[in-house]
């Protein structure tokens, strides 16, 4: 039994192939710059690699070219053989709460929220297509990165703006990473010999965009992110939280219009705002060799996480873990090591020798008297998408 994962992109096509019966990633590959006049297909697997570098006109193409791949690397013989295709979707409202099937009508639900994630969704709608036109009769799944946050309660993922915000245009918390988020959660369980309805973590998934859960009894109650990615964390490019009225003093005072704030708030700010690099490797360089600015950068990263770690500590009561997960989360000693610093008032406490590595495996970074777990656990969100598939077509 095999189970492919389709990320579409609105210029790639990230893939994964599974074995269903073992959960081993038996491929991966990208197919890169779709639409431009030289466009690059890769494909790795356990005996070699192959990679063309071709005009890919659009997602159906590129879906061929990787069929095109796989069958060359004698991993399958064509996709129509496929147990099940899973399809990541950015947004999924408050429609979709859990892995669906796709039908014309989840097809059309998709379309309808556009709005909340212009430009995501229109991008996984157009390899969801192309997918189903290839390969009709294999089951196709849509897996959402909005369903984990779909048991947030309501008082929480309110905005306190006129309640018709809320009614006519679905103004409210939606969250993502929830598939990043559900994973390193069960993978906590499973490692502390606590079932997942009862566990109580703290989830920090820090990549270039970063966001924290707080799940209770195996589910979450809140999140950083809002309506958008925008909210919570500072990222790379993204600011998270501010003054709202800052938008309007900066449209007032520089003349900025909505496209340019909006360009500014998403990919100008954020670390790269504050020192001029989004690349956290970079920042640490540059703040080792005594750039104040990649210094400040560090610490107000580090600052943020803290405020929501104690933030969340107060709305779980009882905290089994932290889990840091993502490319920084799992990679980058300093920002776990600032993150949890003077921290012991609420349980948490820091081995600093153990931290002192990089995670290719789940490993317990605190020390042996702390009251609150610190797990670096690798994220693997196309296994967990697979694995959400298996679980619906079976």
């Amino acid at each position: 039994m095999k189970i492919l994962v389709l990320n579409s992109g609105s210029s790639s096509i990230k893939f994964q192939l599974f074995d269903a019966k073992t959960n081993e990633s038996l491929v991966s590959g990208i197919i890169e710059q779709i639409g431009e006049k030289i466009s690059h297909a890769r494909i790795k697997f356990e005996s070699g690699e192959l990679e063309k570098k071709i005009p890919i006109a659009n997602h159906k193409i590129g879906l061929e070219i990787m069929n095109s791949l796989l069958i060359e690397s004698k991993i399958i013989k064509d996709l129509c053989e496929l147990d099940g295709i899973g399809h990541r979707v950015v947004h999924g409202g408050e429609e979709f709460c859990e892995p669906t099937i796709i039908n014309d009508k989840v097809i059309k639900q998709i379309e309808k929220l556009i709005p909340l994630a212009p430009l995501h969704n229109p991008a996984n709608l157009e390899g969801i297509k192309s997918s189903i036109e290839h390969c009709p009769n294999v089951p196709q799944v849509a897996v959402f990165d909005t369903a984990f946050h779909s048991s947030i309660p309501k008082y929480a993922y309110m905005y306190a703006l006129p309640y018709e915000t809320y009614e006519k245009d679905g103004v409210r918390r939606y969250g993502f990473h929830g598939t990043s988020h559900h994973f390193v959660a069960k993978e906590a369980a499973k490692k502390l010999g606590i079932k997942m309805e009862n566990l109580n973590a703290i989830t920090l998934h820090l990549g270039n965009g970063a966001s924290m859960s707080a799940v209770k009894n195996g589910k979450s109650i809140d999140t950083s992110m809002g309506l958008t990615p925008l909210e919570g964390l500072i990222m790379g490019t993204r600011c998270g939280d501010i003054d709202p009225a800052i938008i309007f003093y900066l449209s007032r005072v520089e003349n900025l219009n909505e496209d340019e704030l909006d360009n500014m708030l998403n990919k100008k700010s954020g670390l790269k705002g504050i020192c001029g690099n989004n690349d956290m490797r970079e920042v640490g360089e540059m703040a080792q060799n005594g750039d104040e600015k990649a210094k400040l950068a560090l610490e107000m990263f580090s600052y943020r996480i803290k405020k929501y770690i104690g933030s969340y500590s107060a709305v779980l009561g009882r905290v089994d873990c932290l889990i840091f997960t993502g490319g920084i989360g799992e990679n980058d000693i300093e920002v776990r090591r600032n993150s949890c610093s003077n921290l012991e008032n609420l349980g948490i406490s820091l081995d600093l020798d153990k931290n002192n590595q990089r995670a290719k495996e789940i490993i317990d970074i605190s020390k042996p008297n702390s009251k609150v777990k610190v797990l670096v656990i690798p994220t693997n969100e196309e296994l967990e998408i697979a694995l959400q598939v298996k679980s619906l077509i079976l």
